[in-house]
């Protein structure tokens, strides 16, 4: 009998198979990638490799690609050398990172390939990039120093706002100032409380005169006086729109004057005639005036609208016209006779009756350093007057 065809040699050639398809599914299996083919090395240093093992995992967006080979110390510094399947580029800008599997896990490598248009990390190249984005041993660190921050403000706090410690901090300096200022402001309310009523009721009888005055509902009331003045604005402005209409078409005197091309140049004529006057007319200022004025003793509103028209420094010209619900006063006196016992009684009584008035004011002003004199017509009657700047 052949020594191939006993049960023996059969026997174990089929263990011998088994056992080399078991290894063989085995290392298939296996995240190192150093068995049965070649892996890229690289290594890293860590200033705490706590948490980490050897054959620990090594991962790239969460994926595992390699294993923790070794970990030693170099210069007071943890050396960790890994080992990743050799179709993962790896490139000079490369990073890594330690991170943990859940609060109580495990802690693994998570490595960032780098950049592609950067140079490849040669085979047991150095990764210089650590990234720490907050350990667990980091954030209790950082827990343990606010705690301790916090057991300091709150003795400072308490030590400030005590009766012995009031001025050592600025807290209590202050806490006792707002407390001097209350206490001040206290007894100040208390002492002139008469007063500040008195106040109190000063300022509400002037905002209830102010809320009569310009919601009276009377024709001479403040809103009905105001809505007409506003009116006759608008009428005034209406009829500025059509007269400047009417000069845009070329109609009328000043229409023809403006827009007939002989005139025009006529005109541009005699205006280089006087350059002189068309300097000085160059530096006018004009000043538009508008305000209202009301008269308690008759109940109306005086309104003033007016331009001033200002050559130069020295001097200007005024013209307005003002509004005036007094202008014309009539007057009128009747004999009254009374019946009394013993007798008669005669009395003579007036009756004023005031009348609107629109009143024209034309004045030339000039300069005197800080000194003012006007003269001219005001409302429609001559004179002149004065104006001295103090300050």
């Amino acid at each position: 009998m052949s020594f191939l065809q006993t049960a023996e040699f059969k026997v174990g050639m089929m263990v011998l198979s088994v056992a080399g398809l078991i290894g063989y599914m085995s290392m298939q299996l296996s995240d190192d990638p150093s068995i049965l083919r070649r892996p890229k090395k690289a290594w890293f240093l860590l200033p705490n490799a706590s948490g980490l093992i050897k054959n620990g995992a090594v991962k790239t967006a969460g994926i595992q690609v390699g294993t923790v080979k070794d970990i030693t110390l170099q210069d007071g510094l943890a050396r960790v050398e890994v080992t990743v399947k050799a179709d993962v580029p790896l490139f000079v800008s490369a990073a890594v990172e330690i991170k943990s599997m859940g609060i109580l896990g495990d802690k693994h490598v998570e490595i960032f390939p780098g950049s592609p248009t950067d140079a490849p990390l040669g085979d047991g190249g150095q990764i210089l990039i650590i990234r720490d984005k907050g350990s667990l041993d980091n954030i209790i660190n950082q827990v343990g120093d606010i705690a301790a921050d916090l057991k300091d403000v709150t003795k400072n706090l308490r030590e400030a706002v005590s009766e012995d410690g009031t001025n050592k901090h600025v807290l209590g300096r202050i806490v006792r100032n707002i407390e001097k200022l209350t206490g001040d402001l206290s007894q100040m309310t208390s002492a002139n409380k008469e007063k500040v009523n008195d106040i109190i009721d000063q300022v509400h009888n002037i905002t209830t005169s102010l809320d009569e005055m310009i919601n009276e509902e009377g024709e001479q009331g403040l809103r009905k006086t105001w809505k007409r003045t506003l009116a006759r604005i608008d009428s005034t402005m209406k009829n500025v729109d059509e007269i400047t209409s009417k000069i845009n078409k070329g109609e009328g005197t000043i229409g023809k004057l403006i827009n007939d091309e002989t005139t025009v140049e006529e005109l541009n004529t005699a205006i280089q005639g006087v350059s002189s006057l068309v300097d000085t007319a160059s530096r006018i200022q004009t000043g538009f005036d508008y305000h209202a004025e009301y008269l308690s003793a008759i109940g109306g509103t005086k309104s003033y609208i007016g331009i001033q028209i200002q050559p130069g420094l020295d001097r200007y010209y005024m013209i307005g016209l003002v509004d005036d619900p007094a202008g014309v006063v009539d007057e009128s006196s009747a004999k009254v006779t009374d019946n009394v016992s013993g007798g008669t009684l005669s009395d003579t009584r007036e009756r004023k009756v005031y009348k609107n008035k629109t009143k024209l004011t034309i004045l030339y002003a000039m300069n005197f350093w800080d000194f003012t004199l006007k003269v001219g017509m005001i409302e429609s009657a001559g004179g002149f007057g004065g104006r001295v700047f103090l300050l």
